[in-house]
């Protein structure tokens, strides 16, 4: 039986619900909805016009509404009146495909169709910045490594530690907080666990952090650049693929070559052949290229890949191999939507098993300083629209995401893009004026 949200709302003194979705560009959407309504919104959904927001939809189409997931229940820590819902978006009977969460659940209903559940954990970068997003919170952060500075994280002590205390009540299992490699940067760390319930986290995490930087007189950002000089934010995801019971790990195997089976390795051979395409969904944002592919930053490195590549226990790869049964994509940022990001992994890993690819050799090089060693070895794309040009091209994963989505997607992006190009900046103007 699904939960009763309403004996749910009198059991747990909740007053209001916000009934959420993330639309495509990973805005998260919302209604505000009274405890009394909420036996009406559970059964019915709460309306919005699709059109409002980013999803590709028209004013003319017909209303959408949110039906809200019982298992996504989430209850405000620093707001206990207040619940937060995961919801799936339907329009006249219908699923909205388009919806990142769909899109999700699709590839993961595919997977568990082969006998498969993917479980993920993601490691979200951000930097707590003045209000009007000028500079850095703390001005005394200015050392030239700031990673791991103590001095700089007991400064923001009250943030990282409300926040982490929100993660300990709600169960997540936090486990580290840190300053991260550029200034004013932090991350914070939780349990793994099956994708829909990470990508659920994920969306609330980003807004948890939000709402608290804000009531500290801050402001929190996930921009994958948002000062030239310093490491951008990265979103570090480390994945598994276990049976259908979730019991045991298929890519964990003590005899394969550093604890990867065969299984393992296949679906790295996905990753490592849609990786241009992948891009367009993990780097989703014009900003993201300013991270990928970037000049050496003030710490020294920017801790992000240039190329489609794999190796142990080196975080100059795209892929890591950390240790036995896993594997580290540093590919995305903070930009990334919870939601597609592990559906897109998914579907890339899921042709890799089934056309059996190789993911070619390791490399263990430093691939900052010895890339060109790397001959053969393709370089991620440039640009929003090179990624977006991959993604289009892709038959393997328009197939398996949903051909509603990609071409919502490539049609909403592409006009970002154009958008972005009719922007003129001052850069242009000084290296132009006297041509």
């Amino acid at each position: 039986m699904a939960t009763d949200l309403q004996k749910k709302a009198k059991d747990l003194g909740i007053r209001y619900f916000l009934i959420s979705y993330t639309d495509l560009f990973g805005t998260m959407r919302a209604k505000l909805v009274p405890a009394a309504a909420i036996a009406q919104m559970q059964k019915d959904g709460a309306g919005f016009a699709g059109f409002a927001t980013w999803l590709d939809m028209t004013p003319a189409d017909s209303d959408m509404f949110a039906l809200p997931d019982p298992d996504s229940l989430i209850q405000l820590p620093w707001k206990p009146e207040v619940g937060w819902l995961a919801s799936d978006l339907m329009m006249d009977g219908a699923a909205v495909e388009q919806s990142p969460r769909f899109v999700l659940k699709k590839v993961l209903q595919a997977a568990e169709a082969a006998g498969y559940r993917l479980k993920h954990g993601v490691e979200c970068e951000y930097f707590l910045i003045s209000p009007d997003g000028s500079g850095l919170s703390d001005p005394a952060d200015i050392q030239g490594k700031p990673c791991y500075d103590q001095a700089a994280l007991m400064r923001r002590f009250d943030v990282v530690s409300e926040i982490c205390d929100h993660m300990q009540t709600l169960g997540w299992g936090p486990y580290q907080n840190d300053h991260e490699d550029g200034n004013g940067q932090f991350e914070m760390n939780w349990d793994y666990d099956d994708s829909l319930l990470t990508a659920d986290r994920h969306a609330f995490f980003k807004y948890m952090v939000r709402s608290v930087a804000e009531r500290h007189g801050f402001r929190a950002t996930f921009m994958p650049k948002p000062f030239a000089h310093l490491t951008g934010n990265g979103c570090h995801a480390h994945v598994s693929l276990w049976n259908k019971a979730g019991r045991k790990n298929l890519f964990d195997d003590p005899k394969g070559e550093l604890g990867i089976s065969d299984l393992g390795y296949a679906f790295l051979g996905g990753l490592m052949a849609h990786a241009p395409a992948l891009t367009a969904l993990a780097a989703p944002a014009v900003n993201s290229y300013k991270r990928l592919n970037a000049p050496v930053t003030a710490s020294g490195a920017t801790w992000s890949p240039n190329t489609v590549s794999y190796g142990g226990n080196n975080r100059t790869h795209m892929v890591r191999i950390p240790d036995a049964g896993r594997f580290e994509i540093r590919l995305a940022d903070g930009a990334a939507n919870p939601y597609l990001l592990p559906a897109a992994y998914l579907a890339a890993g899921l042709d890799g098993i089934a056309r059996k690819l190789s993911p070619g050799k390791r490399l263990d090089i430093n691939m900052y300083t010895e890339g060109h060693k790397a001959r053969g070895a393709r370089t991620l794309p440039l640009n929003l629209l090179d990624a977006l040009r991959e993604l289009e091209r892709s038959k393997p994963l328009r197939a398996a995401l949903g051909e509603a989505f990609v071409g919502s997607y490539l049609k909403l992006k592409q006009a970002e893009w154009t958008d972005y190009m009719r922007h003129l900046t001052q850069w242009e103007r000084d290296n132009s004026l006297d041509c």
